[in-house]
């Protein structure tokens, strides 16, 4: 299907998945086997795995797209994944978004995964035209912004994933505000809010292994107790929110779900791929669409290879391909 024929189809009859991103997992001979960069090689080694997860899980390789999340990391980097053939990748931090993604190729199909605030989705979205889809719509309202700043721009629709927060973890902010530290660094949770590294050291993620004593200690000195943050909408809410979009957001398209795993889902694999699986068929069935059409995000560097076997799609691989984030501290 052409990019004309898909934009005069239905918003819910569009498949989501380009011809070039299903070729980019099955198409190895396209990347050299000999390589001297490190990042090149990672994700070659990712492109084979997700392969072999894919053939386990009795799937198509070209089913799943690999997102490679480059935040924190310099657009040199990004090059050097971009020149051995790559072309999706994902950013979760919109002010870094929109600095590093006019330095880079314009045939990138970047996809926004983090965080977004109202007030950056103007200037995101002018800064970054070859912007794909953003994975984490998780309220009507910045449903509604998205809308209408496409609109306003004239820009195609805007693919987009609306965030199920399957977890069953709360989203608490606390921190950003009594935390003394935060007010010394210049880390981010999504685009605007103060990041913690307790919060990446719990859930798990390779920040932990950039975080200091004081920096994992100082909150049990300040007396502050706290939950692991996860944002996206309850998946009670998912159908009515999906409905919102197709419904009330012309200048966006529906593409699917996004999901941030358990920190646990490995011990209890079925209760998570239920709830998951549940979200989609009530929003299949609802919307009246197949579920092949209905994407699924879910999976990241240390969870790929079962997200996949659990349906997954789309699966955002940042560490293994890129090496640990780099979260610059004021000086």
């Amino acid at each position: 299907m052409n990019r004309q024929e898909e934009e005069e189809s239905s918003t819910t009859d569009k498949n989501c998945t380009t011809k070039q991103e299903q070729e980019q997992v099955s198409d190895m001979s396209a990347i050299p086997v000999a390589m001297d960069k490190v990042a090149a090689a990672a994700l070659r080694s990712v492109l084979q795995r997700v392969s072999q997860a894919a053939e386990k899980a009795g799937r198509g390789s070209q089913q799943i797209r690999v997102v490679a999340v480059s935040k924190t990391k310099p657009v040199s980097l990004i090059k050097q994944v971009y020149d051995v053939g790559h072309r999706c990748f994902g950013e979760n931090y919109a002010q870094e978004f929109i600095e590093k993604a006019p330095q880079l190729p314009e045939d990138i199909e970047w996809h926004f995964i983090g965080n977004l605030q109202s007030n950056k989705v103007k200037p995101l979205l002018a800064s970054v035209p070859n912007l794909d889809m953003v994975e984490s719509v998780d309220d009507e309202k910045i449903a509604n912004h998205l809308d209408r700043a496409v609109g306003n721009l004239g820009r195609k629709p805007l693919k987009v994933l609306v965030q199920v927060n399957t977890s069953g973890e709360e989203y608490n902010m606390i921190l950003t505000s009594v935390c003394l530290f935060l007010l010394e660094v210049e880390w981010h949770l999504g685009s605007d809010a103060a990041f913690c590294s307790t919060f990446e050291w719990l859930s798990g993620s390779d920040a932990a292994s950039h975080a200091t004593a004081s920096e994992l200690c100082i909150y049990y000195y300040l007396g502050v107790s706290f939950k692991t943050a996860k944002s996206g909408v309850e998946p009670s809410g998912c159908v009515e929110l999906a409905k919102h979009v197709i419904q009330s957001c012309t200048n966006l398209q529906f593409c699917g779900l996004m999901t941030i795993g358990m920190l646990d889902y490995t011990s209890t694999p079925e209760n998570f791929k239920v709830a998951l699986a549940n979200c989609r068929n009530e929003v299949c069935k609802a919307l009246g669409i197949p579920e092949e059409q209905c994407e699924l995000s879910m999976g990241m560097s240390n969870d790929f290879e079962q997200a996949i076997e659990m349906g997954s799609t789309n699966v955002r691989i940042g560490s293994t391909i890129f090496g640990p984030r780099e979260y610059p501290k004021k000086k």
